[in-house]
């Protein structure tokens, strides 16, 4: 079975309501992306930060998988489907993907601030004052700007395996995800789909542009994969 990685960005979840990273003032819901994505921000005003995160869970709650997650998994009939997400939600995993890396953390998670190695399932709000067992301060297990991606290694070894590579509505801005792609073996196809593509066809090798949002380029992937 061939290997079908798929690199998602922000716009696979704007279909499902999910606010996108930025907006055209280069703010995230309204708050500078340093006060609420960074450890300076979080040590100036943790309160902020975990009312923050703790809004974007809520609102995780309210929201469904759209017609593009459930189409990347029906692309588990015919492929070995591995999923590299810079989101952090859980709509591919609730669309049933059986395989999915999240580069910068997930919503529904929490991690001691003393030992990143404790992590937790979380559901509710994260207050001042929960604490890890070693007694210390819990924050989101989210990777913020300055802070190191643990999971790009994971992530570099799957593209380096793929067989067909899918970029799904991400700006290709945002590093080191941006740079998977060039970890891809030359003879891989590449498929990307974006409203508004940010990259040409002959910067890489096999390189197919869909230009269309997440759910329309996916119907349109789903009908050229898997009746191939």
């Amino acid at each position: 079975m061939e290997r079908l990685v798929v690199l998602t960005g922000a716009g696979m979840s704007a279909e499902s309501g999910i606010a996108t990273f930025r907006d055209a003032n280069g703010l995230w819901e309204g708050h500078d992306i340093m006060e609420v994505a960074s450890p300076e921000g979080f040590a100036k005003n943790p309160a902020l930060v975990l009312d923050f995160y703790n809004k974007r869970r809520a609102q995780l709650k309210q929201v469904q998988p759209n017609l593009g997650h459930y189409n990347l998994k029906r692309l588990e009939e015919k492929y070995h489907v591995q999923i590299i997400t810079q989101n952090v939600d859980d709509l591919h995993e609730r669309a049933g993907s059986s395989s999915v890396l999240h580069l910068h953390g997930e919503l529904r998670k929490v991690r001691s601030t003393r030992n990143e190695n404790l992590i937790y399932s979380w559901e509710e709000d994260l207050a001042l004052g929960d604490l890890c067992e070693q007694q210390s301060q819990m924050r989101p297990h989210i990777v913020w700007f300055g802070e190191a991606v643990p999971m790009i290694e994971k992530a570099i070894e799957i593209v380096e395996q793929a067989d067909v590579l899918v970029i799904i509505d991400t700006s290709m801005q945002v590093y080191p995800a941006a740079g998977l792609v060039s970890y891809s073996k030359n003879s891989t196809p590449i498929y990307f789909i974006d409203p508004k593509p940010s990259v040409n066809k002959g910067d890489f090798n096999n390189f197919i542009i869909l230009e269309s949002g997440a759910v329309a380029g996916t119907t349109t992937l789903v009908d050229l994969l898997l009746q191939s």
